[in-house]
């Protein structure tokens, strides 16, 4: 009876003994729109392998389609143009981004770069934003103004619009409006006769 020969164990992937295939650099790779078939490629890991690593790292995995969408040349060029779009003329963070179609954050910022487009620090979102909740508050201001003066009383605006009635003083007040005198409520006085 002849020795059976078992072949001898495959030699473990290169790099992994120093280190150098890690989760956060399949993940970097990943998001850069490398597909999961390329990092089995080039890192000699497992494709099972691949994929434990990239959820280690808190990797938000794409789609196919995500995928297809973000490594077809004009298609990413679209999409990070219409990115930048959102981000400086709507005033969207990078979060908003990512839901818009960018998958993450990195991807956003790294789509929005491609664009020509410079992302904000924290403190210039917030000065967007409140400028643009402000514009918002004064169009309210202006459209309470006009009912208003075309008939509608303070109580009936506060209603319509779901605001307390002293919300909607103040925007009546911050759009300049020239009050009516208040009225008095309350079953109207019957008139005096004379005897």
């Amino acid at each position: 009876m002849g020795v059976r020969r078992v072949n001898p164990h495959p030699p473990p992937p290169a790099g992994t003994e120093t280190g150098e295939v890690t989760p956060q650099s399949l993940r970097e790779q990943y998001e850069a729109g490398a597909t999961v078939t390329q990092l089995v490629a080039t890192s000699d890991l497992s494709y099972g392998t691949v994929l434990n690593r990239l959820r280690e790292a808190g990797t938000v995995m794409r789609t196919s389609w995500q995928t297809r969408r973000l490594r077809d040349g004009q298609a990413r060029r679209n999409l990070a143009a219409h990115l930048r779009r959102l981000y400086e003329q709507h005033g969207a963070t990078l979060t908003e981004l990512a839901a818009a179609g960018a998958g993450t954050r990195r991807a956003a910022r790294r789509l929005l770069i491609e664009a020509g487009g410079t992302p904000r620090t924290t403190q210039q979102t917030l000065r967007i934003r409140t400028a643009a909740n402000a514009a918002a508050r004064m169009r309210l201001a202006v459209s309470l103004r006009a009912r208003y003066e075309a008939g509608a009383t303070v109580p009936e605006l506060a209603k319509e619009c779901n605001y307390s009635v002293a919300t909607v003083y103040r925007l009546l007040h911050q759009a300049g409006t020239r009050m009516r005198p208040q009225h008095r409520h309350g079953p109207a006085r019957q008139p005096r006769t004379r005897s």
